[in-house]
């Protein structure tokens, strides 16, 4: 079996024979250290929200672009005057998770597992009594001795989508599609590994209603840059820093890790420039320059690729999309450029759905560069290509971003970042990235 093959099923078919049911493979048992937590993939056999589905791997293609098309189409509706706070909406809350942390919440201390979300500016949880919730784990608010809810005239109240309030406590709803969300906003004691931080806000949802998609069972940890973000409550012990290092769908324990705040960061970095839309005020933007494909610097359209504060286009790293997407002429030179230099020469291009660079049996590609100033991105084939467990496909794990939107987002997106340390250094202004073996 080739190593190929293996990457897809750890990908898209859960191992059993990958330590299932080992006595270690248990996240709320992993230990965190100092500042520094272990990240899984939602897959990993350690995970509890691993998938029992037994979807065929083009299904599974097929569902998690469709998870990607809706994140994305909520990413792009993030403009100042149509989002009127940096919260995330309805859609980012229903959003499949992709990569989870440990948190312990309350006094005694209540385990929970987070998803790792760099563009959501908001931590929700499960608690218990939730009407409608998929979780069987939830946080009990009447176990934990500091929990309290925030009171209508505290200031996060007006940071919340639609607020309400119902005996002086602050409550708030999210819509989407069909279904609904009703939470309290809430704080309690929250321990990130060793760091202890008190009084943290959150949403404590406590009702999923509707027949539409419902929420993933996990609960969420914003560390985008709006008021109620991690980065932003805890700005006096992490200093808006962070860095994260996604682990390959190869690894065995899917393991890779979260380190908060400026202290053992690693040196090794090189540097481009965080720029700060005020469109998108949330997101994480750098300046791409061009795309190399093999040895060749693609013609680009500028303006495809330009940041623009007018408008909120550009480029963002985003932790919680799986597939890189890229605007339309962007995406079309790009692939253009791929599809020639794929060896052999004469190997049969099909689709399947928003991938339209397949191939049936082996064919060897070229590595692609994102290049930003002061530093280049390559990406080998295991950041590339998505292969079939069940034959010989693979396909180009690149996708046309969404059009007739407000103004494109580029989105460099969690596959492509796999094995790179990816640095945000928001008190300097930079983001920092090197190559990494994040396992």
């Amino acid at each position: 079996m080739t190593t190929l093959v293996i990457f897809l099923q750890l990908l898209f078919i859960i191992p059993l024979a990958l330590g299932l049911n080992h006595p270690t493979c248990d996240l709320t048992n992993t230990q965190d250290q100092g500042s520094t937590l272990k990240i899984f993939h939602i897959d990993s056999p350690c995970s509890p929200f691993k998938s029992s589905s037994s979807l065929s791997w083009e299904a599974r293609v097929l569902k998690t672009l469709a998870q990607d098309q809706a994140r994305l189409q909520y990413l792009t509706s993030l403009v100042a005057g149509r989002s009127v706070v940096p919260v995330a909406s309805g859609r980012q809350m229903l959003q499949s998770a992709t990569y989870i942390v440990k948190a312990k919440i309350g006094t005694p201390a209540q385990t929970l597992l987070l998803a790792m979300d760099t563009s959501s500016d908001v931590a929700w949880l499960p608690c218990s009594g939730c009407v409608g919730c998929p979780s069987t784990t939830a946080f009990s608010p009447a176990k934990s001795t500091t929990y309290k809810n925030v009171s209508c005239s505290a200031p996060q109240c007006k940071q919340v989508p639609n607020p309400t309030c119902g005996s002086s406590a602050c409550s708030f709803n999210l819509t989407y599609g069909s279904s609904s969300i009703a939470a309290n906003l809430s704080q309690d004691t929250i321990r990130l590994a060793a760091d202890p931080i008190e009084a943290f806000t959150f949403g404590c949802v406590n009702k999923v209603a509707g027949g539409g998609t419902i929420p993933p069972p996990q609960g969420l940890l914003g560390l985008g840059r709006g008021p109620l973000s991690l980065m932003t409550q805890a700005q006096s012990l992490y200093q808006s820093t962070f860095s994260y290092c996604l682990p390959s769908f190869r690894s065995l324990a899917f393991s890779g890790s979260l380190r908060l705040g400026p202290t053992s960061q690693p040196l090794r970095l090189k540097y481009t420039p965080l720029l700060r839309n005020p469109r998108r005020s949330s997101l994480y933007y750098v300046n791409l320059l061009a795309i190399r494909v093999g040895n060749k610097v693609v013609d680009l359209p500028q303006e495809a690729i330009a940041f623009n504060p007018t408008t909120g286009a550009g480029t963002i790293f985003d932790s919680g999309t799986v597939y890189t997407r890229l605007a339309k002429s962007v995406y079309e030179a790009v692939r253009d450029e791929f599809r020639r230099r794929v060896k052999p020469r004469n190997a049969v291009v099909t689709s399947l759905g928003g991938f339209d660079t397949c191939y049936s049996g082996q064919v060897t590609v070229p590595a692609i560069t994102f290049m930003f100033k002061g530093v280049n991105m390559t990406m080998p084939a295991d950041n590339l290509m998505l292969h079939s467990t069940a034959g010989s496909t693979s396909c180009l794990a690149i996708a046309v971003a969404p059009e007739n939107v407000n103004s494109v987002v580029n989105v460099i997106a969690s596959m492509q970042q796999q094995n790179h340390r990816v640095l945000i250094d928001v008190p300097n202004g930079r983001i920092g990235l090197a190559r990494e073996v994040c396992s």
